[in-house]
C-alpha cells in the first residue's frame, strides 16, 4: 500500500505528464528542420531508474511504444552505475531498441542528491542519416546498410561535454549536417527541459517521495488496464491483412494475428505471419509491440495514463524471422512506417470480434512517405526532404471518420506549402481532397488527399515508400472499403503511373501526385441520413453519382 496520499499522487502523475509535454514543446520549438518544427515528427517521454515509462507527451504512437526498447538497449550497453550527471545515450539500431535509421533517439540519467533518479528520453525522425537515397527512406533498399548510418548505443554526451569524435562521425556519413547537427542539440535540450524539472518535482516533494509515487503511478495504470481487459468477453480472435507488397516483386505480405483474452491478461500472437522480405518493409519486434499497445488501449480506455504500468498484462509473440520480427540484415525502413499501421488493422480487426461497438473501419493504412533529395540550385548545397501524407481515418459506431489526416501510428502535421517552397527547391501545385474515396455506410470512412509537388530547376531523386494501392481499408459492421491510394508521374502534361514503392530520377519541372487512401465506413449504406449524404454532396465529397449508387438518394430530385 502506498504510503503517498491520492492528492499528492494526482499531482505529481500530473507533473510528469506535464515534463514530458514540455520536453516536446522545447524540442520542437528548438529543432532546425523543417521535419520537427513543422511536422513534429519527434515524441518524448520519462522513465524512472530502471528504465521503465512513467509519462510520455502526446506524440507518434510509432515512437512512443517502441521507445523503451531503446532506453532497455542504452542502459543494457550502458549499465546505471556506469553512469554520471551530464552523460546522454544515442541509439538509432533497429536490431538494438530502435524501430528504424532515421530515428535518432537520446536518453539522458537524471541524478538528485546524487542518486540516480530517472531517464529523459525522445526520439526524433532526421530528414537524413545517410545510405543510398536522399532523405534515407529508400523504397528500393534490400538490407539495412543500405538504410543509412547504424549506431549502436554511444554516448553522444559525457559528464556534460560533447563527445566531438562521436558527432564528427555521424555528421560525415549525412547528406545535411548543419541539420542534423542542429536537430540534435535540440534533442539535448529537451532532455536537459526535463532534468530541471524533475529536479524542481525532487525538492518540492522529496527523493524518496518521488520514487514511491513513481512507482504506484505505474501500479495504477496496470490495475486499471487489467480491469478494462478483465470486461472484455473472453476468447481467442484471429484476424489477417496484408501488404500489397514490398516493392521488390513479393505480393500480398500477410500479417496474422490471434489476440485471446483472458481474465485481466491479453496474448497478441502473429504466428502464421509471412517471413521476412526482400523489400524493406521488414518490422523489428519494438515497432511491432509498438503498434499492439496502441491498439490495444484503443478498444480500452485511452485515459489510463500510458505509462510501463498498462502495457504489463499485455503478451506478445512474434516469431523471429517474419516481417514483424525481422532478423539482420533485413530492411526495415519500411517497417516502421507501413508494417506497423497494418499490425494495427490487424489487432483492430480481431478485436472488433470482442467488442463490435467499438470496432472502427479500417484508416487509410499507410503513411505515404515521400523524399526529395539533391542540390538546391538557389544554394548549391544538398538538401533532403522527407514527408507523410495523411489519408482516411475509418467511419466508426457515432460518427463519420475524419478527412485527410494521419492516422494510428502517425501522428503527425503536414509540412505547410509555403515552408516547403521557402526551404526546398519544391513546389506545391496541388492540394486536397480526394472525393468518393471514403468508404460508404452509415457512417462514412474519411477521404483521402491528393498532393502535388513540382520539382524546380534541378533534378531530384525521390523515392516512395507506400501501400494500400492494391488492397483497400475495410469497411466493418457491413460498411465498404475505402478508395486506394493511386499516384502518379506527371511530365509535359502526361500521367504516368507510379508503383507504390519506387525511387526515381527527376527532371525539372516534373510533378509528383501522391493520391492517398481514403479509410473504411461503418454499417451498411442504407442506413445513412439522406441529409448527410446531401451534405457530402454540397461540400463536394461525395459525387452526384456516388450518392445515388451507393446510398440510392438522388441529389437533383430530393428523392
Amino acid at each position: 500500500m502506498s504510503g503517498v496520499d491520492p492528492v499528492t499522487l494526482e499531482v505529481i502523475r500530473n507533473a510528469a505528464t506535464a515534463i514530458s509535454e514540455e520536453m516536446n514543446a522545447n524540442l520542437i520549438r528548438t529543432g532546425y528542420s523543417p521535419n520537427i518544427k513543422e511536422r513534429r515528427d519527434c515524441s518524448c517521454a520519462v522513465f524512472d531508474a530502471d528504465g521503465e515509462m512513467i509519462s510520455q507527451a502526446e506524440n507518434m504512437p510509432v515512437h512512443l511504444g517502441a521507445m523503451p526498447f531503446s532506453v532497455a538497449a542504452a542502459l543494457e550497453r550502458y549499465p546505471p552505475e556506469t553512469l554520471a550527471p551530464g552523460d546522454a545515450v544515442l541509439l538509432n539500431d533497429p536490431f538494438r531498441g530502435g524501430a528504424h535509421l532515421p530515428d535518432l533517439t537520446l536518453v539522458t540519467p537524471v541524478y538528485a542528491d546524487g542518486e540516480l533518479l530517472a531517464f529523459a528520453a525522445n526520439r526524433a525522425h532526421h530528414a537524413d542519416v545517410g545510405g543510398s537515397r536522399a532523405g534515407s527512406v529508400a523504397a528500393d533498399s534490400t538490407e539495412i546498410y543500405q538504410e543509412g548510418i547504424r549506431i549502436p548505443p554511444i554516448k553522444l554526451y559525457d559528464g556534460g561535454d560533447l563527445v566531438e569524435d562521436a558527432m564528427e562521425l555521424l555528421l560525415a556519413n549525412v547528406r545535411t549536417p548543419d541539420e542534423r547537427r542542429g536537430d540534435l542539440r535540440a534533442q539535448q535540450a529537451a532532455n536537459e527541459t526535463a532534468r530541471e524539472r524533475l529536479h524542481d518535482l525532487a525538492d518540492d516533494y522529496g527523493t524518496e517521495t518521488l520514487l514511491e509515487a513513481i512507482a504506484e503511478i505505474q501500479d495504477y495504470s496496470e490495475r486499471r488496464m487489467r480491469t478494462e481487459i478483465e470486461s472484455l468477453p473472453d476468447g481467442s480472435y484471429r484476424f489477417e491483412d496484408v501488404l500489397d507488397d514490398d516493392g521488390r516483386g513479393t505480393e500480398d505480405i500477410r500479417i496474422e494475428v490471434t489476440v485471446t483474452v483472458d481474465g485481466d491478461s491479453i496474448s497478441v500472437d502473429y504466428t502464421g505471419s509471412d517471413t521476412q522480405t526482400e523489400g524493406p518493409i521488414n518490422a523489428v519486434f519494438a515497432v511491432t509491440a509498438s503498434a499492439t499497445y496502441y491498439a490495444v488501449r484503443c478498444v480500452t480506455d485511452p485515459e489510463i495514463p500510458p505509462n510501463a504500468g498498462c502495457y504489463r498484462p499485455i503478451e506478445i509473440e512474434a516469431p523471429e524471422g517474419t516481417v514483424v520480427n525481422a532478423s539482420p540484415p533485413a530492411a526495415v525502413v519500411g517497417g516502421n512506417l507501413e508494417t506497423s499501421q497494418r499490425v494495427t488493422d490487424v489487432v483492430l480487426g480481431a478485436l472488433a470480434a470482442a467488442v463490435p461497438e467499438r470496432a472502427i473501419g479500417a484508416g487509410q493504412g499507410t503513411m505515404n512517405n515521400v523524399t526529395f533529395g539533391g542540390t538546391d540550385p538557389r544554394t548549391d548545397s544538398p538538401y533532403a526532404f522527407y514527408e507523410t501524407g495523411g489519408g482516411g481515418f475509418g467511419g466508426r459506431k457515432d460518427g463519420d471518420g475524419m478527412d485527410g489526416v494521419h492516422v494510428h501510428m502517425s501522428n503527425t502535421m503536414n509540412t505547410p506549402a509555403e515552408v516547403l517552397e521557402t526551404a526546398y527547391p519544391l513546389a506545391v501545385e496541388r492540394y486536397e481532397y480526394r472525393p468518393d474515396t471514403g468508404g460508404a455506410g452509415q457512417h462514412r470512412g474519411g477521404l483521402g488527399l491528393r498532393r502535388d509537388i513540382r520539382v524546380r530547376d534541378h533534378v531530384a531523386a525521390f523515392s516512395l515508400l507506400a501501400d494500400r494501392r492494391t488492397h483497400a481499408p475495410y469497411g466493418v459492421a457491413g460498411g465498404q472499403p475505402g478508395g486506394r491510394g493511386d499516384d502518379k508521374l506527371l511530365v509535359d502534361g502526361e500521367e504516368i503511373d507510379l508503383p507504390a514503392k519506387c525511387t526515381r530520377e527527376l527532371s525539372p519541372g516534373d510533378v509528383v501526385s501522391i493520391r492517398t487512401p481514403g479509410a473504411g465506413g461503418y454499417g451498411v449504406p442504407s442506413d445513412r441520413d439522406s441529409e448527410a449524404v446531401r451534405r457530402d454532396v454540397e461540400l463536394g465529397k461525395c459525387s452526384a453519382d456516388a450518392a445515388r449508387e451507393l446510398y440510392d438518394v438522388d441529389v437533383d430530385t430530393g428523392e
